[in-house]
């Protein structure tokens, strides 16, 4: 895998995955987050860096349209606009997410090798915290109303 830097798309595999998802028509786009994190997330033996770089992509974009998510600005994120993403999906992306960082994971191997200052995991815990505060926030909304 060549990767240049922590972030969510700052490897081959992520910038690919984006291009699938550029080349997909809209309608698909969704389904191609959502198989990406249920690959990760029922895979019980070793995950692969591959499968695991795509999940954290695209956890990454569903994290992107929560309220104080972080916004997809790298050039090799998807160049086309994504539809408004099921919330649903943010679930998922924390499953994954909390997949990727459990043993057996090629790519958490691979990080502890060199994460040594904790960047990548940095990102991945800023990306889960966007996904939990924006679920929490949707579980209150109907409480507020009351």
């Amino acid at each position: 895998m060549g990767t240049w830097d922590v972030g969510p798309f700052d490897n081959d595999t992520a910038a690919d995955f984006s291009g699938d998802l550029d080349e997909a028509p809209e309608g698909e786009r969704e389904g191609i987050i959502r198989d990406a994190l249920l690959r990760t997330i029922d895979t019980r033996d070793d995950l692969d860096q591959d499968i695991a770089v795509e999940a954290v992509a695209a956890a990454a974009l569903v994290a992107a349209q929560c309220p104080g998510g972080e916004p997809i600005t790298t050039a090799y994120g998807p160049d086309l606009a994504l539809p408004q993403l099921s919330t649903e999906l943010r679930a998922l992306a924390v499953q994954a997410l909390d997949r990727v960082v459990t043993d057996p994971s090629e790519l958490m191997e691979l990080w502890g090798e060199t994460d040594e200052d904790g960047s990548w995991r940095a990102s991945l815990v800023g990306i889960r915290t966007a996904l939990l505060t924006a679920s929490s926030e949707g579980a209150a909304a109907p409480l507020a109303q009351l």
